[in-house]
């Protein structure tokens, strides 16, 4: 570890330690961009989306620059976004392109809005929240996640809105000591850390654990309603923070991602993305492609009860922690899973990162 930041983390607060922007953050699901202004909030930056003609997302700074009034409170039309208050008008690039009181002895105002760089990908919009405009073309992309289209996997999607900085969620989502937190929601037990590696740009966690579900039947899907189904058995369990993002797998059956979109430090909002795996089914996969994906769409949310009470559980936890950093417990906490330690170290590297360019 360099001296540099050494320094840093002794002195930066890990619980109001901001964010590095030079990322690519989900701000919402496809489906909640309609014809209609979003207002999305990133790190304190009010931004509002929405469709142009050609049914692609734009990204704008969400202010008005005539009287700062909000742009999502307007309406779309055709690609530009009209302000509700005096109908100013501007494009994706964030000029004004028409004032409809504007006389002609008057010119338009050079008042640039920013614009945000946007991506509409697996099911969810990303954003580039920092300088797009020096974006270098190799610079890192969103984060993959091709189980979204792949046929042979079924997603749930359940929306976390926490009352908490993000550190304590990502800590709460590599720390698999928990368990016994989530009763009969919890795929797993008795998870042991096996090896934990990290760099500036991931920590990576194995634990060995004990799994309650095995699909390789075709009433394998019941497990997920009715606990006589389950079978325990010995299942390694890989959690990775890919910053800004968490990723999960669960011997071959279930993969999880959870895409952050941190609003400030006292508030988190992110996306928990389940996938149950249907590759043990070879008989499936000879079926018609139309039929397939039939099937897919048709299992779309399959988990989600157990998806929503496994983020209920969570968040009252995190919450009761955030709760009592703003009161300054006079007490320490005490760690002893070194997955944490690894965690908090890449938040502040990711800051530092940031600060350095």
């Amino acid at each position: 570890m360099t001296e540099s930041l050494t320094n840093m983390i002794q002195t930066i607060d890990i619980r109001t330690c901001g964010i590095n922007p030079n990322h690519w953050y989900v701000v919402a699901r496809s489906v909640e961009v309609t014809n209609q202004p979003l207002e999305v909030i990133v790190w304190h930056h009010s931004i509002v989306l929405y469709r142009d003609e050609k049914k692609e997302v734009q990204a704008l700074d969400n202010r008005c620059p005539h009287r700062q009034v909000k742009l999502s409170s307007g309406k779309i039309i055709g690609n530009n976004l009209e302000c509700a208050y005096h109908g100013w008008q501007f494009n994706r690039d964030g000029k004004c392109l028409f004032i409809p009181y504007l006389t002609d002895q008057q010119k338009l105002p050079n008042c640039q809005i920013l614009s945000y760089r946007v991506q509409e990908l697996d099911g969810f919009i990303w954003l580039f929240l920092g300088n797009s405009t020096q974006l270098p073309e190799n610079a890192e992309q969103p984060l993959k996640i091709p189980e979204w289209e792949h046929l042979n996997y079924i997603a749930t999607v359940s929306t976390i809105e926490c009352q908490g900085h993000f550190s304590f969620l990502i800590e709460n989502l590599m720390d698999m000591y928990h368990g016994h937190l989530h009763k009969n929601y919890q795929p797993w037990t008795s998870a042991q850390l096996t090896k934990l590696s990290s760099n500036n740009k991931r920590v990576d966690a194995l634990y060995e654990a004990q799994s309650y579900y095995k699909i390789d039947k075709i009433w394998s899907i019941f497990q997920l309603f009715f606990p006589p189904f389950r079978r325990l058995h010995s299942e390694p369990l890989q959690v990775s923070y890919i910053y800004p993002h968490w990723v999960s797998t669960l011997g071959n059956d279930f993969k999880i991602y959870c895409l952050f979109s941190p609003v400030n430090e006292t508030y988190t909002r992110a996306y928990l993305v389940h996938f149950t795996s249907l590759n043990a089914f070879w008989r499936l996969h000879k079926l018609p492609i139309w039929f397939r994906r039939w099937i897919k769409n048709s299992l779309l949310g399959t988990a989600q009860k157990m998806l929503d009470g496994l983020v209920t559980q969570d968040v009252t936890m995190i919450e009761q922690e955030q709760q009592a950093y703003l009161r300054g417990s006079p007490q320490r906490g005490y760690e002893i899973n070194p997955t944490i330690g690894q965690v908090q170290k890449m938040i502040i590297k990711q800051l530092q990162l940031y600060k350095n360019d």
